[in-house]
């Protein structure tokens, strides 16, 4: 593989625009070969000048005194401008611009210089971040190290742990009686008695220090060895409000942060909350190391090849330039990751090595070939199984028969269930495919951890596995229901539907490690704070998942058949389960539900962000919800008072929901971008496809509305309409899905945003320290947060 396409795979997709430009950098080398090919063919050289060529490698001038060789040899002169108070400009002056082409190399020249000054300013200033935080971990770490002490010995005097024989540093016999230095003696052999001399013995001990010159850090280090407690008198337990209990907390109580109780659930939560703040501050060390080796070796591809064409030696000179700015001093960054991995294991992994170093560097996940074979031989099964289900229907010529019509309008709406599931699952599968194709970073927009998030082929396996199994369900259903012994198998049949929801129930449900667990406990949680919204934080995939599941507001109402026929005990005559009086309640209930959810979502962002972005928003759903409603009664009553309230509710919504979805999810129609009517930056390089997606969403938002029309049509051909416009709502979303998370890349490239926000354990309420905070600002730039 060519360098220039390794290059861009290995780029970070946030840090695109930051990293060196190495295409651009070809294009002007492409350049100068032309410029030398167009030379050579129109002005060949002269006989003079092909005698020097010949002879000047025969003769060796006598080199100079400079450090660069003869002056005749060197190329380039770069030089390094530091202005008071702003960071180093590198700029190289190329000597030979009076040659033939050398306009084309200058700019070559002049490229790279901006190249090496850009990624060297962000390279800056994405380290002193690190070092930042790396500053507030030793604080992190101080404090749950005496947390630790202090739940494991409730009633050890801290005052007097460097007298007590704990202290290494004591080295005076201690002047206590017997037993109480055996106990501290157990003490120090113990794995508290290990913190504590860590703690107090070494006055230049700090967890992932690796300088200690810090007078603040000093003056605390002094108080700890006086009573090494006494961190924990400014420390509270940051509420991060990601439960229903630490939100109602933070509600009903003016602070938001949680005195110290000193037992082990609290402990153990500071620990996970901990672990996690140190795996992710290890992936920004991982992330800046990569950038750096990445970029430097495209300064050095790209220099050799300049070399190669240009027969001009200037890869040593400027590479001992690069190698000596920030961009080549990656040593310490090493050593900082170094200093993580051992704390890591030490502290979170009890010093299993192996264990540690698995959490804070997860395997890629990689695609397995049985995943293509059994996406491929489930798909030939489905396509079989529907021409059989075709030609049972077809040579029992159900649809001319009343009671087969009868038996299909109870029976289809079933397993049509499956099918709104099936298809939005293909349509995910359809999403990842070109998010990973116009590198958009879904694993990191919805929160997957490293190695779980499924690809293409994953979803594509379990969309048709799903398939097989409900067309086998419903293809028994036929057999027995039609057969010529239908009476004894009449119990049997009615449960075959019930029995295919019950796999699929055990499936998901399933506490084993079989069938990507991993991501269905995600699934299952994302579920769970959807319905317990507004007590959850509003998060990306939550969200995301919400506004997916407003298009499956016919997948509910097959949902509530299900509850009708086998809950209600009305399966052995399903025709009357339409005119049961619970069954119009739930009608209502299940078509309000999802907008419900995500009505009470953009409340909870109202309350915390205080955006009148999200009042908008909440306005808009509170419409949906009432166009719902009025769409659900005319259906219902079919009276012509409801079915003008419906359409006139359903424009109105219709008109809100679009602009939401063209401006605000998609970020599109920006009247000076610099695309016209799009916005200033396009990861799909043809702009027709945001056009055609802009028609899209207008007419399927416009065939939404068909539903609340009332079409004299028999009950089989108005249930296949509303069928066909319910999978055209899917397809609609599944447009949806694509653009809003390629919006939501574009912003996090437009920042630089590749790392996630963990809220700290601790905040600290010392008028002297700022770092309470920081738990803030992290809240504030959460990359999951709904924007």
């Amino acid at each position: 593989m060519k360098f220039g396409k390794h290059f861009e795979r290995q780029k970070v997709p946030e840090w695109t625009e930051a990293n060196v430009d190495y295409n651009g950098l070809m294009g002007i080398l492409r350049e100068i070969v032309r410029y030398k090919q167009q030379s050579k063919q129109t002005a060949p050289p002269s006989r003079a000048l092909s005698l020097y060529r010949s002879f000047s490698g025969l003769i060796k001038l006598p080199r100079g005194p400079t450090s660069n060789g003869d002056i005749e040899d060197q190329v380039i002169d770069v030089n390094l401008s530091r202005h008071e108070g702003s960071r180093p400009h590198y700029r190289t002056d190329f000597l030979r611009q009076s040659e033939e082409g050398g306009d084309i190399e200058t700019k070559f020249f002049e490229k790279l210089d901006d190249d090496l000054n850009k990624v060297n300013a962000f390279y800056k200033a994405k380290v002193d971040e690190v070092m930042n935080e790396r500053d507030l971990l030793n604080k992190l770490m101080d404090a749950l190290i005496a947390l630790r002490i202090k739940v494991r010995k409730p009633h050890l005097d801290g005052s007097k742990l460097n007298t007590d024989g704990i202290s290494v540093t004591n080295k005076e016999p201690s002047t206590s009686n017997d037993s109480t230095r055996a106990n501290n003696a157990e003490d120090a052999n113990s794995f508290m008695g290990k913190f504590v001399e860590e703690l107090v013995a070494d006055p230049e001990f700090s967890p992932i220090d690796i300088t200690s010159s810090n007078k603040n850090r000093s003056r605390k280090v002094n108080e700890c060895r006086e009573d090494p407690l006494n961190i924990l008198e400014n420390v509270k337990i940051y509420n991060a409000r990601e439960s229903p209990m630490s939100m109602l907390r933070g509600v009903l109580k003016d602070s938001k942060d949680v005195h110290l109780s000193f037992n082990k659930a609290e402990l153990r939560e500071v620990e996970n909350r901990l672990r996690r703040v140190f795996i992710e501050f290890y992936q920004k060390l991982h992330l800046l190391k990569h950038y750096s080796f990445m970029n430097l070796s495209a300064f050095a591809k790209i220099l050799k090849k300049y070399e190669k064409i240009t027969s001009r030696r200037v890869l040593r000179s400027y590479m001992e330039t690069v190698e000596s700015s920030h961009i080549g001093n990656s040593d310490e960054i090493s050593a900082l990751m170094e200093r993580v991995e051992a704390i890591f294991v030490k502290y979170f992994a009890n010093s299993d090595r192996k264990k540690g170093i698995k959490s804070l560097r997860p395997k890629t996940k990689k695609e397995k070939h049985r995943v293509t074979f059994f996406s491929g031989f489930f798909s030939g099964c489905s396509v079989a199984l529907v021409a059989a289900v075709v030609l049972r229907i077809q040579t029992r010529n159900l649809m001319e028969k009343p009671e087969g019509a009868i038996y299909m309008d109870n029976v289809f709406p079933l397993y049509s269930f499956f099918g709104y599931v099936i298809l939005h699952m293909l349509m995910y599968a359809a999403n990842i495919y070109f998010w990973r194709r116009y590198k958009i970073n879904y694993p990191f927009l919805f929160g997957f951890k490293k190695g779980t998030e499924l690809g293409y082929r994953d979803v594509f396996l379990l969309a048709t596995g799903l398939a097989v199994l409900a067309l086998v369900g419903f293809l028994a259903n036929l057999s027995l229901d039609l057969g010529s012994r239908i009476h004894h198998y009449k119990t049997f049949t009615q449960l075959v539907p019930l029995v295919v929801v019950t796999v699929v129930l055990f499936i998901i449900f399933c506490p084993f490690d079989i069938i990507y667990r991993l991501s269905r406990f995600f699934f299952l949680r994302c579920i769970f704070r959807c319905i317990c919204a507004p007590l959850y934080k509003v998060t990306m995939p939550n969200s995301i998942l919400a506004d997916n599941l407003t298009s499956q507001v016919s997948a509910f109402r097959c949902i509530e058949l299900y509850i009708c026929y086998y809950c209600l005990g009305e399966y052995s005559e399903r025709q009357r389960c339409h005119s049961h009086g619970a069954y119009d309640v739930f009608y209502f209930v299940a078509g309000v539900i999802p907008f419900w959810m995500i009505f009470l979502q953009c409340l909870r962002s109202l309350w915390e962000d205080r955006d009148a972005k999200h009042a908008f928003n909440c306005l808009k759903y509170f419409v949906t919800i009432v166009a719902v409603l009025m769409r659900t009664v005319s259906e219902l009553r079919s009276r012509e008072v409801w079915i003008v309230l419906g359409l006139v509710s359903s424009s109105l919504v219709v008109i809100m929901n679009t602009f939401w979805d063209v401006v605000v999810d998609w970020g599109l129609l920006r009247r000076h971008s610099r695309n016209s009517y799009l916005r200033d930056r396009l990861l799909v390089p043809h702009k027709s496809v945001y056009f055609a997606a802009l028609v899209l969403d207008i007419v399927l938002r416009i065939a939404w509305m068909q539903l609340v029309l009332e079409f004299s049509l028999p009950a089989l051909q108005e249930m296949a309409a509303s069928t066909t416009l319910s999978c055209l709502e899917i397809v609609r979303r599944g447009i949806w899905n694509f653009f809003r998370l390629e919006n939501e890349q574009v912003n996090n490239v437009g920042q630089y945003r590749a790392f996630k926000s963990v809220p700290h354990p601790f905040s600290y309420c010392d008028d002297d320290d700022d770092d309470g905070d920081d738990n803030d600002d992290a809240d504030d730039d959460h990359p999951d947060k709904e924007k």
